[in-house]
This record gives structure tokens, C-alpha cells and sequence, in this order.
């Protein structure tokens, strides 16, 4: 893990948190090309009230806008959760070169937990992939939040 892999994934982690403080799965990403952050995002499915709302979804929008193309060939993707099958086929679609995750996500990951839907050969793009990136902080963050989320639950009186 290179410095700049950890410079990198800090700012999803930032990202993550963002979410966090709106009672949001605490899921950040950003997207850098020519070493400069061009798209960020973080899970707002909440509080946009869509399934459509992953970080991951609204950085590649942030950074397509950013280019001024819906091609990101030589960007790189940090997040700070394996990306679900909608956010793995965006990522191949929108030709990201290389992905950074964080904590593998071994009840809904596309990227190899489940399914490995960035190495599709039959695909006319596939990523190179690179886990463990501050894995343990990324998985601090998630399971914080279910702790806290259950603790609430079982707090709140029952209707």
C-alpha cells in the first residue's frame, strides 16, 4: 500500500463519514485522475429516497461532468466498500482503469466476494482491482454504525 493509495482512501473515508452524520451507511468514494480528485460521493439512499443513491453512482457523475466525457479510462476509484453489481457495472461502463476497496463486502460484493463483475472477459473493459486499502478503518466505520443502529432499535420503545 503506497502513501498516496492511503492519501487517497482517507478522503473516501471523509467521504464515508459524511454519510454517517446523515444516519447514512457510511460508504465514501473518490475518483482521481492525473492526481487530482475529479468526483466524490458518499451513500445518500436515505435521504434522497433511491436505490440510485451510491457513492460510488455519484462520483462517476461527478467526474464525468468534470472531463466533460462519460469515459474515465485513466481514473482510478477509491472506496471504502466493495461496490454492489449496479456500482461495479457503472464502473465498467464508464471504463475506470484501476479500483481501490477498502473492506470487501462478502454479503452483496461484485468486485469478488459474490460475483467478480470487473474481470468479465466477455465485457469490452475490465478494471485492475486492489483490496485491503485501510481495510480495518473502512470496516470500523460500517460496523460502528450497525452497532449504534441496533442499539437504537433496541432502545426505541416497540409501537
Amino acid at each position: 500500500m503506497t502513501d498516496r493509495e492511503v492519501r487517497y482512501m482517507k478522503e473516501a473515508i471523509k467521504e464515508a463519514k459524511k454519510a454517517a452524520k446523515k444516519d447514512e451507511v457510511p460508504i465514501g468514494c473518490v475518483i482521481v485522475y492525473n492526481d487530482e480528485i475529479i468526483g466524490r460521493g458518499y451513500n445518500r439512499r436515505m435521504t434522497d429516497k433511491t436505490a440510485l443513491a451510491h457513492a460510488e453512482i455519484s462520483a462517476i457523475k461527478k467526474a464525468c461532468k468534470s472531463l466533460g466525457d462519460w469515459r474515465l479510462d485513466d481514473a482510478e476509484i477509491y472506496i471504502t466498500l466493495e461496490p454492489c453489481q449496479m456500482c461495479a457495472g457503472a464502473i465498467v461502463q464508464s471504463r475506470i482503469r484501476k479500483v481501490f476497496i477498502g473492506a470487501m463486502n462478502p454479503k452483496a460484493g461484485c468486485a469478488g466476494s459474490i460475483l467478480d463483475l470487473l474481470h468479465v472477459e466477455a465485457f469490452n473493459h475490465q478494471c485492475i482491482v486492489e483490496t485491503g486499502i485501510l481495510e480495518e478503518e473502512c470496516a470500523k466505520l460500517l460496523t460502528d454504525f450497525f452497532s449504534k443502529l441496533r442499539k437504537k432499535k433496541s432502545a426505541d420503545p416497540v409501537d
